[in-house]
């Protein structure tokens, strides 16, 4: 188990966005080298790729702490402003040097299937944060210097366009999930807002926990026929539920854990979301230039 701070290499905002004019030729060359070199050790993810550009993200096979290591998150103030980026482990270290970790965004999705139940997952044992809670479908971060990339500028925030968001979802839920990518064409995920939270894992790690959360997530909401082949390493359990069975199995006498984020969620939104589905679908109910400070 990871248990000190890594130093992180910190990209500027600048830098960034700068990845998105990048020559796709060259772009393509380095993840190709990227995917060759590894080939013995890992397979890619099999993402849709955009022209000639292949996917560079690589976690199959891969253990909580390589990928605490190897994944950088992006990093924004509290206003969703880009200001570098980090890697997950530093992201999420509550020490006295950063006692809240470093504000990071983040995706939550939600999906349905043709019944309009949602699919909850329980997290992982082994995940080092929150491990063995239930959640909804997917929750994860979008990564500095992928392809397709996933660093949305704010007009593409202020369009609801959210592209990268979009392509980092596709990306977890095949990681997760083991939902193939062509199952969900980017065009069925809507975005509904952002939600900025703060949460120390004081269950896992103690009323000092050293680890926790804090994010601004964006909420997507899709419903689409999939096929599941959860990923051990990242899911225990999944289940389609109705809002009733829901609400039963959130209700304190369950005895079960819910991830600080989906319970905000459920709280806040969920059910008045849940009940107009088909008009979120068609693109109600969105808030897309407010960040909900919850914390």
């Amino acid at each position: 188990m990871l248990s000190r701070i890594v130093s992180s290499r910190i990209v500027s905002p600048s830098a960034l966005l700068a990845q998105t004019q990048r020559s796709p030729l060259t772009a393509a060359s380095k993840a190709a080298a990227k995917v060759v070199s590894k080939a013995a050790d890992t397979q890619s993810v099999n993402l849709p790729t955009e022209g000639s550009r292949m996917a560079t993200w690589a976690g199959a096979g891969k253990s909580q702490d390589e990928l605490m290591l190897k994944d950088e998150c992006i990093l924004v103030d509290e206003h969703d402003n880009l200001t570098g980026s980090a890697n997950k482990h530093s992201c999420h270290r509550f020490v006295p040097e950063q006692p809240q970790g470093q504000l990071h965004r983040a995706f939550s999705v939600f999906l349905f299937d043709e019944s309009n139940r949602l699919l909850i997952q329980q997290r992982a044992k082994d995940k080092i944060t929150f491990p063995s809670v239930w959640t909804n479908t997917c929750c994860s971060h979008p990564l500095a210097g992928q392809v397709p990339d996933e660093v949305d500028a704010p007009e593409q925030v202020a369009d609801a366009s959210v592209p990268g968001i979009k392509h980092a979802a596709v990306r977890k839920l095949q990681h997760e999930l083991g939902i193939p990518p062509e199952q969900l064409p980017l065009s069925s995920f809507r975005f509904l807002t952002r939600l900025h939270y703060c949460a120390a894992d004081t269950n896992t790690w103690g009323p000092q926990a050293e680890w926790g959360e804090h994010e601004v997530d964006y909420v997507l909401f899709i419903r689409a026929p999939v096929t599941l082949s959860p990923n051990a390493e990242e899911v225990d359990g999944v289940r389609y539920v109705t809002p009733k069975e829901l609400q039963e199995m959130m209700d304190p006498s369950s005895g079960l854990l819910w991830s600080p984020w989906f319970r905000i969620i459920a709280e806040k939104w969920l059910q008045t979301w849940w009940a107009d589905l088909e008009g979120v679908l068609r693109g109600g109910h969105q808030d897309l230039g407010t960040v909900h400070h919850i914390l």
